[in-house]
């Protein structure tokens, strides 16, 4: 004997009027720009924490000469990790962002355009249909190769800069020798110096040279490969 349907499995009532369906649009427009915003504070907060990551490693290897320039070399090894987080959550906020753009575009444009009559696009269902997919199997829109590349173009790149420059004043302008130590302070003046200066440890200061020209060129290939704007978004991008 088959049980009646319950209230657990009966369907969920759908809008029957347009008056029900602008009112479910409006409460899930609010609810998708709602999650963006949360991701989006995700992502700054992990640019917060970059900055202040570098001012602090700033502080710390300027302040003396006597401050090992391997500092700067962590503070870029910590920064490549926080981009690398900062990556991952843009993907995430690029999830929600799209599918608003899609009502704004496709919905909200229309009902603003020309005092309310639409010029087609309202009227045809392909973008609620992608809207709909997206919803039931929600897949990323970007890879995080891309993701990557846009948060270091807008963002990290201006750090790593900054980073860099200070690296190699630190390496040209001050020998790396304890307190008190003949020569402490002094400008550095030839290539045979700065390779002395480099030096990390074991390793000596041609591979560390090699091996931060390799990781720049590597960051700056990663920024050119990300598209430069979103498509159907003119000018304005995150």
């Amino acid at each position: 004997m088959i049980a009646a349907p319950t209230e657990a499995t009966a369907p969920l009532p759908m809008p029957r009027t347009p008056a029900e369906t602008i009112t479910v649009l409006a409460h899930y427009h609010r609810a998708e720009i709602a999650r963006m915003a949360g991701w989006r504070d995700r992502i700054d907060r992990t640019t917060n924490w970059a900055i202040t990551v570098i001012a602090a490693m700033l502080s710390v290897s300027l302040s003396t000469p006597t401050a090992h320039h391997g500092v700067l070399l962590f503070c870029m090894l910590l920064v490549l990790l926080l981009l690398g987080i900062e990556a991952r959550r843009y993907r995430f906020f690029d999830v929600y962002r799209t599918r608003v753009r899609q009502l704004e575009r496709h919905y909200y444009a229309e009902v603003f355009h020309a005092g309310g009559s639409a010029s087609g696009s309202a009227g045809d269902p392909a973008w609620t249909r992608l809207l709909a997919e997206d919803l039931r199997r929600p897949t990323f829109h970007i890879s995080l190769r891309e993701a990557f590349g846009r948060r270091l173009r807008r963002n990290y790149g201006w750090m790593f800069a900054i980073l860099l420059l200070a690296w190699v004043l630190k390496i040209t302008s001050a020998r790396l020798q304890d307190a008190g130590a003949p020569g402490a302070g002094e400008t550095v003046h030839g290539i045979p110096e700065i390779l002395a200066g480099a030096g990390l440890g074991p390793l000596p200061g041609w591979l560390v040279l090699a091996a931060v020209a390799s990781f720049y060129v590597w960051l700056l290939a990663a920024a050119l490969r990300a598209r430069r704007r979103d498509e159907g978004d003119g000018a304005v991008h995150v």
